[in-house]
């Protein structure tokens, strides 16, 4: 009786040893495939953190509390005056002139404290929280926060670009870091303020362009001195 044929390629050689757990051709255990990272790149130390921008540095840009007051002014006002003649000249029409003054007053006492009161809060928190920008040769400080309690500092290598973005009336300049792990250890409000920045610019390192004491100009223009080409500015 004639042996049966063998399913086997006449070149395949038998295998020795135990089989192996993979096919063949299939990358072995230990073995890394083309293309692919060999692991994770390693976590960056936290950025260095302080309450407030040092003001040492060779340029420092701070909050002009003056043109924001100025600025928040006139739009209370376009807002305010229409509703307060329109309430005005509905209750003259109702009931005597007399009246009609007093509570159009009193109307617009609780409106102005209604939205003075915030705003006015809102402005100490940005005129107390000390500089926004600070540059020098080996990097910047920028807040962490928009308004006070927390600022960031970042050596130029790790920036990976600078822009400027608006959003209604505020102008910004945009910092984005290489790596944000560095800044995944400032604590939970800097996360939310931060989250709020990045939905509207992009990034939560942000400065004012239109609110501070130095024009957009030499701002801009001390970002690409002192950062000489070491990141983009767009």
């Amino acid at each position: 009786m004639s042996t049966p044929p063998s399913w086997s390629s006449p070149d395949q050689q038998p295998q020795s040893g135990p089989p192996s757990a993979y096919p063949q051709g299939w990358p072995q255990p230990g073995q890394s495939q083309p293309g692919y990272p060999q692991s994770y790149p390693p976590v960056p130390p936290p950025a260095p953190t302080t309450k407030r921008i040092p003001e040492d540095q060779p340029f420092v840009a701070r909050p002009n509390i003056a043109k924001r007051v100025g600025l928040i002014s006139a739009v209370v006002g376009a807002v305010l005056l229409p509703i307060l003649c329109c309430v005005g000249f509905a209750i003259a029409q109702a009931g005597s002139a007399g009246s009609a003054v007093g509570i159009t007053v009193v109307i617009a006492v609780i409106s102005l404290l209604g939205l003075v009161l915030p705003l006015g809060l809102q402005i100490w928190l940005l005129a107390s929280g000390g500089p926004v920008l600070a540059l020098g040769p080996d990097g910047l400080w920028i807040r962490s926060r928009p308004t006070r309690g927390q600022a960031v500092w970042l050596p130029w290598e790790a920036v990976a670009q600078i822009s400027r973005r608006r959003w209604s009336l505020e102008k910004m300049l945009v910092v984005q870091p290489h790596d944000p792990r560095t800044l995944q250890n400032l604590g939970a409000y800097t996360a939310f303020d931060s989250g709020l920045l990045k939905a509207f610019y992009g990034s939560g390192l942000v400065a004012t362009l239109n609110f501070a004491d130095r024009s957009e100009a030499e701002i801009l223009a001390a970002v690409q001195y002192y950062s000489a080409g070491r990141c983009p500015l767009r």
